[in-house]
């Protein structure tokens, strides 16, 4: 059975200020009509630059969550259904301007949660998140785009319940995106910066400059930091060891179905 949220701090704008020693479920302003003692459900956040693994966690830990009886909702970059085909499309042109592909991201974000998160934890969900507004933080704020002004623009958005932060050095991030798909995408490689007219070296780069990001964000939000370059299992294990401890789940053993075999390596 999942942990009662009746203790959750009231967001809206008329209620009574949280008690002392508790953290308000929001970085800043209340979700205007969003009562958060309405939330059953539990968000839960995984972080890191592309290659860091999230995506395989989110797939394996959503098939033991839902084998536990959890029901499942998954967000991430550019699925509202608002403005995620046109940054497809303007990705693809290559010619958005930071500030522009800045506010568009937020708008995505903002979206899913209005019609995806906050509905789904009212539904008592578990919402697994693969990468949350940090990332769209540590990418414009990579591009000079100020933190303090980032910060303020995410000040609505809600705080997870666990966000992890899957920590690889740029290097292993390049080789793992470039076996992945045999490629490295304009946007992952930073280009657009003009850091370097070296392809690798644009990645590392750029990369490096996320993961400093990451950093910040990890000491200023709390975030549980842990070593994205070991093996799938044992990340795995971790992450599952962490959220039962949250959900109280009192078994932890999980083996991949055939369908996601080729992800346990």
């Amino acid at each position: 059975m999942k942990p009662s949220r009746s203790n959750r701090i009231n967001g809206g704008p008329k209620q009574a200020p949280p008690p002392a020693g508790t953290t308000p479920r929001n970085y800043g302003l209340p979700l205007p009509g969003v009562n958060d003692e309405e939330f059953g459900g539990s968000l839960i956040v995984i972080e890191g630059m592309d290659g860091s693994g999230r995506s395989t966690q989110i797939s394996l830990l959503t098939e033991w969550l839902e084998s536990e009886g959890f029901a499942v909702q998954t967000m991430g970059l550019r699925r509202s259904g608002l403005v995620a085909k046109d940054i497809d499309a303007l990705l693809a042109e290559n010619t958005i301007t930071r500030m522009t592909l800045t506010l568009m991201y937020a708008t995505d974000f903002y979206d899913q949660l209005e019609h995806r998160i906050i509905p789904s934890l009212r539904s008592d969900f578990v919402v697994l998140a693969d990468r949350y507004f940090y990332t769209l933080i540590a990418r414009a704020a990579a591009r000079g785009i100020q933190r303090d002004y980032l910060h303020g623009l995410y000040e609505m958005a809600l705080r997870p319940d666990l966000t992890f932060w899957l920590n690889v050095r740029p290097e292993v991030a390049f080789e793992r995106e470039f076996r992945k798909s045999h490629a490295i995408s304009y946007w992952e490689s930073g280009r657009d910066m003009s850091l370097s007219n070296d392809l690798f070296q644009s990645f590392i780069m750029y990369q490096a400059k996320i993961r400093k990001e990451f950093e910040a964000l990890a000491e200023r939000h709390g975030f549980l930091a842990m070593d994205g370059e070991a093996s799938v299992a044992t990340v795995n294990a971790e992450l599952r060891k962490r959220i039962a401890a949250h959900l109280g789940i009192q078994r932890t053993h999980y083996r991949p179905s055939a369908a996601l075999a080729s992800l346990w390596r």
